[in-house]
């Protein structure tokens, strides 16, 4: 059983109704490096990104990340 990380950026922006330009602007994080995360393909996060999607999106690093096994 082989596990993995999925981050859930898209479901939380779109229950905020906030768009990818809106939370790179709030952020000050690339779009090119936004999608990145929202698409999957980022290897990794630094806890200082993290923090700032969490209190622009008003969520829990919980709400972004999460564990799923195969």
């Amino acid at each position: 059983m082989s596990k993995a990380i999925k981050i859930n950026l898209d479901m939380v922006m779109l229950q905020r109704k906030m768009s990818l330009t809106e939370l790179s602007e709030r952020v000050g994080i690339t779009m090119a490096n936004l999608s990145t995360l929202k698409t999957g393909k980022a290897k990794a996060i630094r806890f200082s990104t993290l923090l700032a999607l969490c209190e622009a999106l008003d969520c829990k690093p919980g709400d972004l990340i999460q564990l799923e096994e195969d």
